[in-house]
């Protein structure tokens, strides 16, 4: 008879489990994610991957990793350090040792440490032989031959028979922290309906594993991490691309137009465009293009004719937009363009994150091209941007830059579900009349709303409204083609004034104690860990203020007097100062700027560092 184990409850976990990149390191992050979002947990994610497709095998270049943060109460970040790393082979073992702390848990496949192997990443010695591991709790575990062993006798090949050894991981995961089971069971049969004996693998791996927890002494204690006390609605497991792609839609629908979305696939926004190709039934077309120009030019002409032109795109795709977005400043349609940023410049880090677009967003066209910019701060922020981007497309008549990135594309955490009739009306009315103020009967496409400076918007084909648009400067109201130089100047500054005009909602600003001379300023991703930071930095007892920017163009009104009210203003970036620059020349604030460009987002103990130095009268 095997003794019950002991129960440790826990308020926090920190995994990350780490392979080959045809282990199925992701797939096996997020069915463990899928099912701590449905008991109930406050969760984070980073996937970690490389950018080639098949990557050498057993080579460092080729590691992937996934790691989850979840606990009882409101979390933040993906976690700096895991607790507890699951490592499938030895360039697993060597890439991310090192963020393991002393005293946490290591869980090794040991069947992938044959001396090729070790040999492969410059293991002179096999670590698990000697007392290099001494400072972990070590488990030890044949993962393969226990899943070889287990499939013995089954229909598949004992080549997909060792394939499913990153399941056995799985319910040994799922075993270890009381997750529950019947949903990743139900998404293998799902997965392998086609190849129901491929599936029986999968799930005999998986409960292997949980057995295997279950009857070894290796693991005397399991663990217990209550759900959260979230605010009362339903919630799902979102990707910040799923939440961007479900925002788009909703604005199609809040609007009353159709979304029309012409792209081309590129890292790490290709999802997106994948995730609204399942939509047609909600009045969403997309168009894969056979490049990035093509792409937004056919969004820009779903524009024209009255549709919800959007394209989704990463950095290097965004320089070749460019022209067009400038297009879509003169013609003024709305337009929602999508980067998802990634490491840089050129090709640069296609699977790992920055935030090094913004001045690209923001003056990468020529002449004088003003555009809104906003950014999302978590992967369940990015529904909500995706709604106000396409309010200041279609009430401004205006491309709209939305700036997400790789961090929030595939990161997760839970998303409450919104009830419809919370979501904003984006209605527009469309020009059914001839409007030319001389009496003429003619339609003028330049004449403007005396609020917000957009000109109105006429479906072609509308009879009496013919009307021309193109990239050549026109006369304000009327519409004609003009070269002359007063003309060009008034057109100039009241495309600006529009976009300067376009109204968000003041900055809100983060200070506890309202005793706070220090700000944080930050923008896109870099919320969750500058929150976590701040609150570490306030446990110690010191004051903080936090101030998070949705609205990089035009900057919230408030903006200078918040900034005014603080001795020194902190500006952490996944880049070499962008933001802190723009800062610096608008509003003459001395700004200490915190970069960070390693393709990885910061750490809050990073941060927390950074910020207690400020506070304490040091330079970060």
């Amino acid at each position: 008879m095997i003794a019950s184990k002991k129960v440790q409850k826990l308020d926090r976990v920190v995994i990350r489990i780490a392979g080959d990149s045809g282990d199925g390191m992701q797939l096996t992050g997020d069915r463990f994610t899928q099912e701590t979002a449905v008991f109930g947990n406050d969760l984070s994610t980073l996937p970690n991957f490389p950018a080639e497709i098949r990557a050498p095998q057993g080579t460092l270049p080729g590691v992937s990793s996934f790691q989850l943060h979840f606990a009882d109460y409101d979390i933040l970040t993906p976690g700096d350090r895991p607790d507890v790393l699951v490592v499938m082979n030895p360039a697993a073992l060597k890439a991310n040792l090192g963020d393991l702390p002393q005293g946490g848990t290591l869980i090794v496949n040991t069947d992938e440490f044959t001396p090729r192997n070790l040999a492969k990443v410059g293991y002179a010695a096999d670590p698990l032989q000697d007392d290099s591991l001494a400072p972990y709790q070590v488990h030890k575990v044949a993962m393969a031959t226990l899943t070889l062993g287990a499939l013995a006798g089954t229909r598949v090949s004992k080549k997909d028979a060792e394939r499913s050894k990153n399941m056995f991981a799985l319910g040994l995961l799922s075993w270890l922290y009381q997750r529950p089971t019947e949903g990743t069971e139900r998404f293998l049969r799902e997965k392998f309906a086609r190849r129901p004996e491929i599936a029986e693998a999968n799930i005999l791996a998986f409960r292997t594993g949980w057995n295997y927890g279950e009857t070894t002494e290796a693991f005397a204690v399991t663990y217990e991490v209550a759900p959260a006390r979230l605010a009362p609605g339903s919630y799902r497991q979102m990707t910040g691309n799923k939440a961007l792609a479900y925002g788009l839609v909703a604005a199609g629908e809040r609007a009353g137009l159709p979304v029309v979305v012409g792209s081309y696939p590129i890292t790490p926004a290709s999802d997106i465009l994948h995730e609204l190709a399942k939509l047609k039934n909600f009045g969403v077309t997309t168009l894969q293009a056979e490049d990035e120009i093509a792409g937004i030019g056919a969004a820009l002409g779903a524009a024209y004719g009255g549709a919800l032109g959007v394209t989704t795109t990463s950095g290097p795709g965004l320089a070749l937009k460019s022209e067009t977005i400038g297009l879509a400043v003169m013609t003024e349609l709305p337009l929602v363009v999508v980067d998802v940023q990634r490491g840089g410049p050129s090709t640069g880090l296609p699977t790992k994150t920055e935030q090094a677009d913004l001045l690209q967003a923001m003056f990468g066209r020529n002449g004088e091209a003003p555009v809104p910019v906003i950014a999302p701060c978590s992967p369940a922020d990015c529904f909500d941007a995706a709604l106000d981007a396409a309010r200041i497309a279609l009430a401004y008549r205006t491309p709209v830059l939305l700036l997400s990135d790789g961090s929030l594309a595939n990161g997760s955490e839970p998303w409450r579900i919104p009830d419809v009739a919370d979501l904003p009306d984006l209605r527009v009315d469309f020009a059914t009349e001839p409007n030319a103020p001389d009496g003429s009967g003619q339609f003028w496409p330049y004449l403007r709303d005396p609020q917000t400076l957009a000109r109105p918007w006429a479906v072609p084909g509308t009879p009496g409204l013919e009307h021309r648009i193109g990239g050549l400067e026109k006369v304000d109201g009327m519409g004609a083609i003009s070269y002359d130089p007063g003309n060009h100047e008034h057109m100039v500054r009241l495309r600006q004034a529009k976009i300067e005009g376009i109204e968000v909602p003041d900055l809100t600003v983060d200070d506890p104690s309202g005793e706070a001379r220090v700000l944080v300023v930050g923008w896109g991703s870099s919320y969750g860990p500058i929150g976590a930071a701040c609150r570490r930095v306030r446990g110690h007892g010191m004051h903080i203020a936090h101030a998070h920017l949705r609205h990089l163009s035009p900057f919230p009104r408030n903006l200078g007097a918040v900034l005014a009210r603080y001795d020194r203003v902190v500006v952490p970036e996944m880049n070499l100062g962008q933001l802190a620059m723009l800062l610096r020349t608008r509003f003459l604030v001395d700004a200490i700027s915190q970069t960070k460009v390693a393709g990885l987002p910061f750490s809050a103990e990073e941060l927390e560092a950074v910020f207690t130095a400020v506070i304490e009268g040091g330079q970060a």
